[in-house]
Parts: structure tokens; C-alpha cells; sequence
């Protein structure tokens, strides 16, 4: 059995950020407040430090990392208007 530290770790979320530009940035992270405060801050992904603030719009549940990161690549291939609509069904879990 797997602690709780070993599991929590291995618990992500998908999560969809809309920029200042209104262009669309998906990611995947164990801390979604302190991944939102990197972000903004423009210590986040170098995609969104030109494109600044950056909102939330959207956030899967938990997921194991497998599944995060098939999640996140699938929505990446997505067209911008079908993004949102893909975590829509996918229930967060906080």
C-alpha cells in the first residue's frame, strides 16, 4: 500500500489557462494555486510570461500522472474551441 505522501504526489490535475491575448495555454501541475501564482508572476511556462495576467478557466479532477499526461497532450491537439469543452465532463476533485 502506498502512503498518502507517495500518493498526493501522484496526484495531478489538468488545468486550462486563458491569457491576456485571449489565446489558450493547458498544463498540468500537483499544485494548482501555487502553479497560477508562478504564472502570473512569470515564473510559469515561458508560453505565457508575454502573455500576461493569465485567468483560470478551467480544472480537471485528480488524476494519476499517466493520466494527466495523456489528458494534457490530447487537449493540447484540440482546436481552441473544443478545449474547454473536453475538462468540462472530467469532475474536479477540490
Amino acid at each position: 500500500m502506498e502512503s498518502k505522501k507517495t500518493s498526493a504526489k501522484k496526484s495531478l490535475v489538468v488545468y486550462i489557462l486563458r491569457c491576456n491575448d485571449n489565446s489558450l495555454y493547458t498544463g498540468l501541475t500537483n499544485d494548482i494555486k501555487k502553479r497560477l501564482t508562478a504564472h502570473n508572476n512569470g515564473t510559469g511556462a515561458k508560453y505565457t510570461r508575454s502573455r500576461l495576467p493569465v485567468k483560470l478557466i478551467t480544472v480537471s479532477g485528480c488524476m494519476i500522472r499517466k493520466e494527466a499526461m495523456r489528458l494534457e497532450i490530447r487537449i493540447k491537439r484540440m482546436p481552441k474551441d473544443k478545449k474547454i469543452a473536453a475538462l468540462t465532463g472530467i469532475k474536479r476533485a477540490h
